[in-house]
């Protein structure tokens, strides 16, 4: 875990003081009943009332998480729980009063880990804690043997001579680094992403890599690799941090270091997963939408709590508090709990993901959809506001800014450049994004672990991302702002 954490000088609660005039209104048990807010209200003070609201410890966002990760405990993508997750959240949506809930099913080729294990056959025996690799394939029955070529970056193992790595097993050791922004993932994942093809094609018999995370536990991070002409060329796995510093350590000793691996991990072709769609519908200009995004899907070592259980809570909690507003804002907000998020392979004939599979359906839509944006980085606060260029400077900046303000939210330095992977397709396809961006210093010690369990969310920051993706959502959708548009 991270060990210098900022503890804040007051409690986020206290930093908004005026009394609350909203609460809200939920089907889910212990829930309050609403009060509504004033008609005439003006844009700016309803989106304080909501952002207070929020501050008030509602327990939506709370309650949501809780019950998905206790019933359903993981989600792998084309399982059975995620399914079901899926059916659960829609009957949410309508006993919380959302409109056009449905699912979006598309076909996928799913991935199950089964079993695996490592170990250290030479110099002397010693048990690895080990990981495979997102639709990495198994190894054969037996288990395979090498010895371990260590590589103290991604860069260095692309470096190798073709060849230079036949019989053998390829480790990248790179650490990554901890960061408020979480930039120390995107510097290390690509070895993770990419390294099992690489390897292959320096004749590697499987690849191994330091977990892309910033803990010092003894448990492996997962997460996806990418194919390689229609198939992950070499089993692949994660080694826990310890495990990694062992391997170098004996290394640098000048032991000569072989490993024996093995996974069971094994395909389903005709799988399928399922976007999860529900609308707070707008009064004025309902075909004009504002996209929240977060994913249903996890991995499948914890009960994806952090990774992305609060995501949808966050996005679900804002939406509700608008819904309860006595009147619609005047564009639609529309929430999306993607599926197949983590294990995402190109469309056909190796499955698709959700976000892709938003786009195309909605494809005629995008042209309407006005802003969007994702919460997937956990639940550790948010701490700047990212708008697209087109308002950074305008009216619409400096009012969101004065209601985010007093939660600690200040303007990030540039617009975003994406807003995460399942909204992503729908930017690029030319739909403005916003970014809410979180603390992700202790993120990545628990992304993709064991540990992602619900014991590790704080509830208090939780309700500040809710707070402040209430007030900039409904800012947007009560406005005729073009987030497209770029000023004289």
């Amino acid at each position: 875990m991270h060990h210098t954490r900022d503890a804040p000088a007051t409690p986020l609660r206290r930093l908004c003081a005026s009394v609350c005039v909203l609460s809200l209104s939920v089907a889910a048990p212990g829930a309050r009943a609403a009060a509504a807010l004033a008609p005439a209200a003006a844009p700016e003070a309803i989106a304080a009332q909501l952002r207070d609201a929020a501050l008030a410890g509602h327990d939506i966002a709370y309650a949501w998480v809780s019950e998905l990760t206790s019933r359903f405990g993981p989600r792998p993508t084309g399982s059975v729980n995620e399914r079901q997750a899926a059916e659960w959240a829609a009957a949410r949506f309508k006993e919380l009063g959302f409109e056009n809930v449905h699912i979006e099913s598309f076909p996928i080729t799913a991935w199950v880990r089964g079993t695996e294990s490592a170990q250290i056959t030479s110099p002397l025996t010693q048990p690895l804690v080990v990981a495979a690799l997102g639709e990495s394939p198994p190894t054969p029955a037996a288990g395979l043997e090498g010895e371990v070529v260590i590589f103290a970056s991604f860069d260095a193992l692309k470096a190798a001579p073709a060849g230079s790595l036949s019989g053998k097993i390829a480790m990248v050791a790179r650490r990554m680094v901890r960061t408020q922004d979480g930039a120390g993932y995107s510097a290390a994942v690509d070895a993770r992403i990419d390294g099992p093809g690489e390897a292959a094609r320096r004749g590697a018999i499987a690849f191994l890599l330091r977990s892309v995370g910033t803990d010092n536990h003894r448990l492996a991070h997962t997460g996806t690799t990418r194919y390689v002409e229609g198939r992950v060329p070499v089993s692949a796995f994660a080694l826990s941090g310890p495990d990694a510093d062992q391997i170098e350590r004996l290394a640098a000793l000048g032991q000569v270091v072989r490993v024996r691996l093995y996974s069971s991990a094994s395909y389903v072709q005709d799988a399928h997963s399922q976007n999860v769609i529900a609308d707070v519908r707008g009064r004025e200009r309902p075909q004009e939408v504002v996209l929240l995004g977060a994913h249903l899907d996890s991995w499948d070592q914890g009960t994806g709590a952090i990774d992305d259980g609060t995501g949808m809570a966050i996005i679900t909690a804002a939406a509700k508090l608008i819904r309860d507003v006595a009147h619609r804002p005047r564009r639609t907000v529309r929430v999306v709990l993607f599926g197949s998020e983590e294990v995402a392979q190109p469309v056909a004939p190796h499955g698709a993901f959700g976000g892709h599979a938003y786009a195309e359906n909605h494809k005629a839509e995008l042209a309407t959809h006005v802003l969007a944006g994702e919460s997937d980085l956990g639940t550790d606060r948010v701490y700047s506001l990212g708008l697209p260029q087109a308002v950074m400077q305008g009216e619409f900046a400096k009012t969101a800014l004065r209601v985010l303000a007093p939660i600690g939210v200040l303007a990030a330095p540039r617009a975003p450049q994406e807003a995460g992977t399942d909204v992503d397709p729908s930017v690029e396809a030319g739909v403005p994004a916003f970014a809410l961006n979180q603390d992700a210093s202790r993120y990545f010690d628990i992304h993709h672990t064991a540990d992602d369990t619900l014991d590790k969310i704080d509830r208090e920051q939780l309700d500040q991302n809710v707070a402040a993706w209430a007030a900039l959502v409904w800012l947007a959708a009560d406005s005729d702002v073009d987030f497209r548009k770029l000023p004289p």
